[in-house]
């Protein structure tokens, strides 16, 4: 007996679900990589689009992720000058 199209269009959906859901670029190893002196690009390169920044004087202060699971990296002239990160796995 044949798997009916709904079937396997819903295992194909489930399948690509748990795909993307575990393609996050917010992990420990990648926060291992991040560095001082490092570019705005570079550290983009590293966790994708920021969930957002804000500017106060000389300083861009970036975030990823969420309240419960973050990385937040300062720049100053587009470097990395200080970084901290909660609940990476």
């Amino acid at each position: 007996m044949r798997p009916s199209r709904q079937t396997l269009s819903i295992t194909a959906l489930a399948a690509l679900a748990l795909l993307l859901g575990g393609c996050t670029k917010l992990t420990a190893a990648n926060y291992e990589r991040l560095k001082v002196g490092m570019s705005y690009t570079e550290v983009k390169a590293l966790f994708g689009d920021p969930s957002g920044c804000s500017d106060l004087l000389t300083v861009k202060t970036c975030t990823w992720g969420d309240e419960n699971r973050h990385v937040t990296v300062n720049f100053v002239a587009d470097q990395v000058v200080l970084f901290n990160g909660a609940n990476l796995k």
